[in-house]
């Protein structure tokens, strides 16, 4: 039966045929626009209204939409709502030949950036960061501007050193830390020292990072995903592969903690086996419902290589990272690195007076503070809005990840597009030859948007989750 959708003073029939209601409905709406019915530049009713005027959920008008736009009949910016692309076929253009289908124009940037695994960078402290420069800039030998220690200069070493014992329970020695310009170039130089010993393969987390699994299988070495579960990676079936590389405080993306007796496995295999643990320690002062989870590596710092950044506390444009190494590796990697220092020294520097002056610590202490506040509207607004969603991973970090009903998650992606709304999938995180159990979710990330855009972007994550079936 036609549906009529009464608009402009004029009935306009919509026939949501078919065997698929939304494959109808976007037909409909194609031919529509095709003969004119629609007129290019004028504005379709929002996907709430026209839901409700054809009697059908919300998200197959939504999806409908999307699929319009990515084919260039329709246009959708956040503001303006849903327009008849201009260059569509106007009312003279009925009877004549159908005119080929627009060329789907290119995105718009996402009104709301919530990708995971980024900070809010308009909380960079600017001012306390000139001030170190100055300072340092001020303190700094005339030796300083050459091309220096190829392990990094040993202000920052040395600040690191202190810090991480500190706050990470880390067992650090100047001597054994690497400065590197971000985890990527870490892992790409450990990678080749690895390959050069004679290593095949590398275990990693059944979901994580596709970045670093292709940066060790650039260094000529397979990555073997391990099961997970509620206790987080299981360790139990670890070989004889050279290393596992784990983020153990607060797994990603998943967002758990390894349980403490699988913590005590993988180190008891290290031991066991000569195998190395590389710890992605990447979030870890940003935990929220209790103390932060020490770091893995104060458990046998001679089996573990430590990595942190300052990528989630800073911003990943310093590219400073820094591994601190056990004994017997910190030469070879050294030795990779190359023989001068690769990471500028000016903000190598700045980042030691920050670290020393105590401003870095009352910096994170500030962002975490506002991290919460953002964790903390995200699942009111949940609970309020979607209360069957589950968030999981919410105790740390700057992302939470939302379970969805079996099948859902390609339509909640396209419909966050839609919104504006710029969202990970969990699928693109699940290693190719995992066996863990596959799950729908979306990984949302809340550091990025500024405090005054973020009510804005929970309303759109809301609006793009799928619809649950009654129970």
């Amino acid at each position: 039966m036609a549906k009529s959708w009464a608009t402009w003073g004029v009935d306009l029939h919509l026939e949501p045929a078919g065997p698929h209601l939304r494959r109808g409905l976007t037909d409909a709406l194609r031919e529509a626009v095709r003969t004119g019915r629609l007129a290019p530049g004028i504005r379709l009713p929002s996907s709430r209204t026209l839901a409700a005027d054809l009697g059908i959920a919300r998200n197959t008008v939504a999806d409908a939409y999307a699929d319009l736009v990515a084919e260039g009949w329709l246009t959708a910016r956040q503001g303006s709502g849903t327009r008849v692309a201009m260059g569509a076929p106007s009312r003279g253009s009925v009877g004549r030949p159908s005119a080929p289908a627009p060329r789907p124009r290119a995105r718009a940037r996402p009104a709301h950036d919530l990708t995971p695994g980024l900070p809010d960078l308009g909380s960079f402290p600017r001012a306390q960061w000139l001030r170190a420069s100055r300072r340092a800039l001020t303190a700094a030998p005339y030796r300083a501007l050459d091309y220096g220690d190829p392990r990094g200069r040993i202000e920052l070493r040395t600040a690191l050193a202190g810090y991480l014992a500190r706050a990470r329970g880390v067992r650090a020695d100047p001597e054994r830390i690497l400065v590197c310009a971000g985890i990527s170039h870490g892992l790409r130089m450990l990678g080749a020292v690895l390959r050069a010993r004679g290593a095949s393969t590398v275990a990693v987390e059944s979901y994580g990072l596709d970045v670093h699994w292709r940066l060790l299988a650039d260094a000529g070495l397979r990555t073997v995903p391990l099961p997970f579960d509620e206790r987080g990676t299981n360790p139990g079936e670890l070989t004889d592969e050279a290393a596992v590389l784990l983020t153990p405080a607060h797994q990603f993306p998943m967002g758990g903690t390894l349980h403490p007796d699988r913590r005590a496995a993988v180190v008891d295999w290290a031991r066991r086996t000569g195998g190395l643990l590389v710890e992605d320690d990447y979030d870890g002062e940003f935990r929220y419902d209790r103390q932060p989870v020490g770091a893995l590596q104060g458990l046998d710092p001679d089996h573990v290589v430590y990595a942190g950044t300052a990528s989630k506390s800073l911003a990943p444009g310093l590219r400073l990272a820094w591994l601190v190494l056990p004994p017997d590796l910190a030469q070879e990697m050294t030795q990779a690195k190359g023989g001068v220092d690769s990471c500028g020294a000016l903000d190598q520097l700045t980042l030691a007076e920050f670290i020393s002056s105590g401003a870095y610590d009352r910096h994170v202490r500030a962002v975490r503070l506002r991290y919460r506040r953002r964790r903390d509207a995200l699942v009111a607004e949940l609970a309020r809005r979607a209360p069957q969603v589950n968030a999981t991973g919410i105790a740390a970090g700057l992302h939470v990840v939302l379970r969805l009903p079996p099948g859902t998650e390609q339509a909640a992606l396209r419909s966050a597009a839609w919104q504006g709304l710029a969202v990970h999938g969990l699928h693109r995180y699940r290693h190719p030859e995992a066996a863990a159990e596959r799950f729908d979710a979306l990984v949302v990330g809340y550091g990025t948007p500024p405090d005054s855009a973020w009510a804005g972007a929970l309303d759109a994550l809301c609006a793009a989750l799928p619809e649950f079936p009654e129970p």
